[in-house]
């Protein structure tokens, strides 16, 4: 049997765009460094986002979504040594692999490095993810007071309102006190 095609003709993954949108009103309340690896790029929306705000960025992701730079590559398969220096991380991960996506991302970055994961609000909820917040918490969870689009396979003008609602979760490697919820837009 085989994958359905988006329009790149590429297999459809576990992809969909974030709106522009959350990474501005993250961007005016958070600091980040120059360099920032956007690691699920898909077709670019947050790496665009970063670019006009003056950051190197540097993108990767599993499948070549038609994004100019766009390293294809599973991002499990990056090391520290591909971690530049200091570079952090803003993404939306696959939901699917969000967890894993977040240890990945600790486990290759150096201590003091920002990673930004746009997620359902729903992640903070599960077993399988206590440990995660027990272990490594997020510093902080800004959490959409409106109900922003994560557009299937990046097709932002066929879809409807979204009914999930949607939070930045910032992790900073090495943090280890308690995690502060405050809402944005």
């Amino acid at each position: 049997m085989s994958k359905k095609k988006n329009l790149l003709n590429v297999p459809e993954t576990d992809y969909y765009a974030t709106d522009p949108k959350a990474l501005e009103l993250l961007l005016e309340l958070e600091e980040f460094s120059h360099n920032v690896w956007e690691c699920a790029c898909g077709g670019g929306h947050l790496c665009e986002v970063l670019k006009a705000h003056g950051h190197n960025v540097k993108a990767s992701d599993l499948v070549n979504r038609g994004y100019p730079g766009t390293e294809v590559r599973s991002f499990f398969a990056f090391t520290e040594e591909d971690n530049d220096g200091r570079m952090d991380i803003i993404t939306n991960p696959p939901a699917k692999t969000a967890k894993q996506f977040i240890q990945h991302a600790l486990r290759i970055s150096a201590e003091g490095t920002k990673i930004a994961m746009f997620m359902r609000l729903q992640f903070l909820e599960g077993q399988s993810r206590k440990d995660l917040f027990e272990t490594t918490p997020p510093k902080k969870v800004y959490v959409s007071s409106s109900r922003l689009l994560c557009a299937k396979n990046g097709q932002f003008n066929t879809e409807e309102d979204s009914s999930v609602a949607y939070a930045w979760y910032i992790w900073e490697k090495g943090y280890d006190g308690p995690t502060t919820i405050d809402w944005f837009n």
